[in-house]
């Protein structure tokens, strides 16, 4: 068998250091090269044409998904095989059915990876999901705060693709580093926002509100008190920017 290419593709810049430190030492695996989002994913499939795409569903510009989506509509494609921290029924299954080969779920060993790689390229045909874990509750407690965020994000439906998706998570990690920065939000966490991003605090502040009416205007209301634990919310009661920073970093602070 011929050495597999491989096209890694996650916004982890620490993640994507290990993998390619790992696989780049692989004599039966040719690294291409990395992306660190789905649009730059789909350059460098049409350019290198990859065997196979390892891919990341979380992710600024173009998340996994939508990457999964135009690729649905080429003639030839690589293998996709999912790595991903979320453990969404919805979002494995949605990613079956957009083509994905394999669903691997963070954290696992480059071993394991490798292995699952050589699988799905030795076979003609998809292979089955990847077996997910069947205590979700309970390794909760052992996810990153990012990976925490991500899927309370997903869950409530706040698309990774706006602007405002990113400004809300970079948010959240302020405010669970420093939970006071949320009573200084116009004169301190907007702005250290809009430093960090190029653009202005009003800009950040109206992002963030679309991302949020984005998610409510997707009707999942009731999922979302589940998540969060607090008081009824509808569609006419909406958090403001504040309160959804701060019920979100409380989520994702506890066990």
């Amino acid at each position: 068998m011929n050495a597999i290419s491989l096209l890694i593709v996650d916004d982890n810049a620490a993640l994507l250091r290990s993998l390619t430190d790992y696989f780049s030492e692989q004599p039966d695996i040719l690294l291409t090269e990395t992306a660190s989002n789905g649009a730059e994913a789909l350059e460098i499939i049409d350019r290198a044409h990859p065997d196979v795409v390892l891919l990341d569903i979380v992710m600024p510009r173009l998340d996994g998904l939508g990457t999964l989506r135009a690729l649905a509509g080429r003639e030839q494609t690589p293998r996709v095989v999912i790595y991903s921290a979320l453990k969404n029924d919805a979002v494995v299954n949605r990613a079956v059915e957009l083509g994905a080969s394999y669903f691997i779920v963070k954290p696992a060993e480059p071993q394991d990876i490798h292995e699952q790689l050589r699988s799905v390229m030795s076979d003609g045909t998809s292979v089955s999901l990847a077996p997910r874990p069947a205590e979700p509750p309970a390794s909760y407690a052992r996810w990153s705060p990012d990976e925490r965020v991500a899927n309370l994000f997903l869950s409530i439906g706040i698309p990774a693709h706006v602007k405002g998706y990113q400004y809300l998570r970079e948010a959240v990690r302020m405010v669970m580093e420093n939970h006071d920065v949320i009573n200084r939000i116009t004169k301190e966490l907007y702005p250290g926002i809009a430093r960090r991003y190029g653009t202005s605090s009003s800009k950040v502040e109206r992002a963030m509100r679309h991302a949020i009416e984005v998610a409510w205007n997707r009707g999942r209301l009731e999922n979302t008190n589940q998540l969060l634990g607090v008081r009824l919310f509808s569609e006419r009661d909406k958090p403001t920017n504040g309160e959804f920073i701060a019920l979100i970093a409380d989520k994702a602070s506890g066990e």
